[in-house]
């Protein structure tokens, strides 16, 4: 027992602490260092869709650039886009013009700020944290996603729907229009009507509420969406819209975007770092949408594209490379009816194929085209409504612009509905595009930019050099105070207050977590927990040393303390998980730094400070404490 107690005040650790205190404060510094390299100006080049880059493409921008004579940093082709690095945000700008004009519609062309860090750290996976859009600066939209138009738009596809359930039932009627928010089928008589009330009922018990009215000059059914249809049909539209835009930002390269649902009908879309915000926009209000359509086999489409003129019943169209193709007019579902597209690869060809899931309406719509069309072509249309600013006369003028590109025409190889396989996809790469399209190509319902706010660079480079001093100002301080309260143990407290800043950085930057204003205030408060820690084990040996020898006084002060500091530190991550559970995004920001604040404020604060205590007094003879 007495060999016991003479080992425990000997202050000693074992030596696997010292190992952990030495690996974390190595990658900590590792992890930590990207962040103090800043970022490059540079231009992001992405492939447009179904467009694949090669050697060729890298030796035109090459040769664009350096027929410019324009000072390239580094260029870097990875993943199938160009990141190409400037000096200065001057040649950043001309080269980007320069591009755009070059590679015209096969390329996506935009400005972005990357990272500067060092080759041998990007090895590592170190990189820097992302900055939000009150550091960064960058755009900031509120759009509002029309629901009336969701609900509208679900009930035209039921209208021509309607009409063909009753025709192949043999049941005549007189209209089926959308009007006042319900959609009305007019019979003949009464007992069409009850015909066709039976018959709709059937077919549509979980989607549309069927009810007659009979004091009309006609016999009518109404068909009203459930409510069920109808939460589902808005939930279906902001989530695609979210999807759609999330996939069209990827566009813009920009780093660490903010894309989420405010409330039922509103989507929140931030872009840090994003400096052309007039492409932003048009990527942003950029409408799409896609269309199945049969190809009119018997038609010359190279003869229509000569005079102008298509068969009756059909339509000119073109694929990407310009090749003429003959749609028939009428569609046989849209993007509108897609729920799900993944890319595959066919089983018995090897070759590359998309699967495609429609709706419940569109299922139906699809037996009864490729019931009639086996060994006949369907083609897919990709039509893209979007807005480009544009310099006339002088002035900046938006005009809207209008694409209709066919982009797969495939053989139907039997009858299927709601589920089947687009093939004859020339590679992977293409196979993934279609997917992508399908999937997330088309909006599901307009959307209006309701609010847009512009956080300029100088604002949020204010921003940075102002929560940037006041960590330093409050760390000086802090500092300051701790080596003239406690001397040498006051220099150890600061030793270890350090290696708590750069590891919540290293962490964060592990995290690719995104650094806010609140974040920033999250870290200033950290900094004061952490020295609270150190005060209380301080002030705890100076009591034990007026009745204690020193060896005994280091250890019951660092044991007799350590239950009061895990007891407010806890309490503290507990306030911090119920912010982050219930607040928004800054909140959020500042939970996140405040939580790992803590955890490596307890680690370095106890664990470290007492390391290096034992290193020093550990085991000795000593006369007197500085302390």
């Amino acid at each position: 027992m007495f060999q016991t107690q003479q080992k425990v005040i000997a202050n000693r650790y074992p030596a696997w602490k010292y190992l952990l205190l030495v690996l974390v404060t190595v990658i900590g510094l590792v992890y930590a260092m990207p962040n103090l390299f800043g970022d490059d100006p540079a231009v992001q080049i992405s492939p447009a869709k179904s467009v694949i880059f090669n050697d060729e493409t890298e030796q035109q921008v090459s040769q664009i650039l350096s027929q410019a004579n324009l000072a390239v940093k580094t260029s870097v082709f990875e993943n199938g886009k160009f990141l190409i690095r400037f000096e200065n945000t001057e040649d950043q700008l001309k080269a980007k013009s320069l591009l755009k004009e070059s590679l015209g519609r096969s390329a996506v062309v935009a400005l972005n700020l990357a990272p500067a860090t060092p080759d041998f750290l990007r090895a590592l996976g170190a990189e820097p944290m992302y900055l939000g859009l009150d550091l960064r600066g960058g755009v900031h939209f509120l759009m509002d996603v029309d629901m009336d138009a969701a609900v509208e738009k679900a009930y035209l596809r039921y209208e021509d729907e309607v009409k063909g359930v009753l025709r192949e039932n043999k049941i005549r009627y007189l209209s089926a229009d959308y009007e006042e928010e319900a959609l009305w089928v007019k019979f003949r008589d009464l007992e069409t009507m009850q015909a066709g009330l039976a018959l709709l009922q059937r077919e549509y018990a979980d989607e549309l509420t069927a009810l007659e009215k009979t004091d009309t000059a006609s016999p009518m059914v109404s068909l009203n969406l459930s409510s069920s249809a109808i939460a589902e049909t808005k939930k279906f539209a902001l989530q695609q819209n979210i999807t759609t835009l999330r996939n069209r930002i990827n566009e813009l390269g920009v780093a660490e975007p903010v894309i989420q649902q405010q409330g039922d009908r509103r989507i929140v879309v931030q872009l840090p770092g994003v400096q052309d915000t007039a492409r932003a926009k048009e990527i942003l209000g950029a409408t799409a949408t896609l269309e199945f359509r049969l190809v009119e086999e018997r038609g010359d489409a190279f003869r229509a594209e000569e005079t102008g003129y298509a068969p009756h019943g059909s339509k000119l169209y073109k694929f990407r490379d310009g090749t003429p193709l003959l749609l028939k007019r009428s569609v046989i579902v849209s993007g509108e009816n897609v729920i799900n597209a993944q890319s595959g690869i066919d089983p018995q060809q090897g070759s590359s194929m998309v699967n495609v899931t429609l709706d419940g309406a569109g299922g139906r719509k699809m037996l009864a085209t490729t019931k009639e069309n086996v060994g006949n072509r369907m083609a897919v249309v990709y039509i893209e409504n979007r807005v480009e600013t544009i310099e006339q006369d002088g002035d900046k003028v938006k005009k809207r612009i209008t694409t209709k590109d066919v982009i797969n025409a495939a053989v139907i190889r039997g009858q299927f509905a709601n589920r089947f396989q687009i093939t004859g996809l020339d590679s992977p790469q293409e196979a993934q595009d279609l997917a992508l399209l399908l999937r997330a190509g088309a909006l599901a319902a307009p959307m209006e930019i309701v609010e847009e706010r512009t956080v300029g660079p100088s604002l949020g480079q204010d921003n940075i050099n102002q929560g940037f001093m006041s960590v330093v100002v409050g760390f000086i301080l802090v500092l300051i105070v701790m080596a003239w309260r406690y001397k040498t143990f006051g220099m150890v407290a600061n030793l270890a207050l350090t290696l708590n800043l750069v590891v919540i950085v290293a962490v964060l930057s592990m995290l690719q977590a995104t650094l806010t204003l609140p974040g920033i205030a999250g870290i200033v408060l950290t900094v004061g927990m952490a020295v609270d820690a150190n005060v209380l084990i301080f002030e705890r040996i100076r009591e034990e040393l007026r009745n204690s020898s020193i060896q005994t006084a280091i250890y019951s002060g660092y044991e007799k303390a350590f239950v009061t500091i895990a007891d407010a530190n806890i309490t503290t991550l507990l306030a911090a998980i119920v912010l982050f559970s219930f607040g928004t995004g800054p909140i959020k920001g500042f939970a996140i730094t405040l939580s790992i604040g803590i955890l490596t404020s307890m680690f370095t604060a106890i664990l470290g400070t007492r390391a290096i205590i034992n290193t020093m007094y550990g085991n000795k003879r000593v006369e007197k404490l500085s302390i």
